[in-house]
């Protein structure tokens, strides 16, 4: 387990919601302030808000909220709720009869472990702004991590159950932090030891299977099902650009590639955000390393903090 929260970035809040009759929920990070942004998206399934404008060529160069969802791309709804109550509490992009709020977001496919028919959606987005807290420390089965399952190469009987992650890294002055929700085909790591800790499982023999062994042939049954995808945001205290935000997002995926196998597959929709207070000074060489290691840490946690459920184990079930 790997200390720290993306609370410990001051002017950082996050709220959840979530159903357990739908096994879906979303999480939101919000900077009032409004954070440089950044965006990098590397699975080819993706399903997102509002990335162009972190593009260094666009006008706005702050954004108030990440909404990290469940529900597919149904769960796009909810970025419409953190923006009523954003708009309510007067934040956003100043356009003279109103603010506008920034609000980007990404969604994992989790339609197939609850109820369908409840998603995220505007109430819930609304909810989860409204909770949001620079206290919230909450990882595993909740907000997006409610419904994130892990290793599906085999199908869904075959997978563990995931959740919400989130670690920090305090290096002097300068905070790093992350948040995911972690939805992957592949198996995963923890980076430091190099062991597998999650993933696809065998339940008739009580094992932890190997995704890449399966798909060199091992096992029968393949398949790629379009139901994977790992979102988060990494969030911090430096000084950045919105160029440099979309490096720290780059780089930060070295941490999706050291703790998840095989990761960025056709059918990942893998998208990491970047949100910078600007209040440090800092390498930007420094903070993108930092940020590949500290989602590697915030991956393990939402593996660790997951709890078994809807005839799925989850790690604590079988360390």
């Amino acid at each position: 387990m790997y200390s720290g929260y993306i609370t410990d970035v001051e002017g950082i809040k996050v709220g959840h919601s979530q159903s357990e009759e739908g096994m879906t929920g979303c999480t939101v990070i919000i900077c009032q302030e409004g954070a440089t942004g950044g965006v990098d998206v590397r699975g080819s399934a993706p399903g997102t808000r509002e990335t162009d404008l972190f593009k260094a060529e666009k006008m706005v160069d702050k954004v108030h909220a990440i909404v990290l969802s469940g529900g597919s791309a149904f769960g796009l709804d909810a970025a419409s709720g953190v923006m009523s109550y954003l708009e309510e509490k007067n934040i956003g992009f100043d356009v003279g009869v109103t603010r506008v709020p920034i609000v980007a977001s990404a969604v994992i496919f989790d339609l197939n472990i609850g109820n369908y028919k409840i998603r995220p959606d505007f109430p819930m987005g609304y909810k989860a702004a409204k909770n949001a807290t620079e206290n919230e420390k909450a990882q595993g089965n909740i907000g997006c991590g409610m419904g994130a399952t892990i290793g599906k190469i085999l199908g869904p009987e075959n997978a563990m159950k995931s959740g919400l992650g989130s670690a920090s890294i305090i290096l002097g002055d300068l905070v790093v932090s992350a948040i995911v929700s972690v939805n992957s085909l592949g198996d995963i790591y923890d980076f430091r030891t190099g062991k597998q800790i999650a993933g696809v499982y065998d339940y008739k023999n009580q094992k932890l299977l190997n995704t890449i062994s399966i798909m060199k042939g091992e096992y029968e049954g393949i398949s790629l099902p379009m139901t994977n995808t790992t979102i988060g945001v990494i969030g911090t205290n430096a000084i950045l650009t919105k160029s440099e935000g979309n490096k720290i997002a780059e780089m930060a995926h070295n941490g999706y590639a050291r703790s998840i196998n095989p990761i960025h597959t056709m059918a990942d929709g893998d998208t990491i955000f970047t949100m910078a207070t600007n209040k440090v000074k800092s390498d930007i060489n420094v903070v993108g390393t930092l940020a590949a290691e500290v989602m590697s840490m915030a991956i393990t946690n939402a593996i660790i903090h997951a709890e078994g459920c809807k005839g799925l184990i989850s790690y604590c079930d079988i360390k």
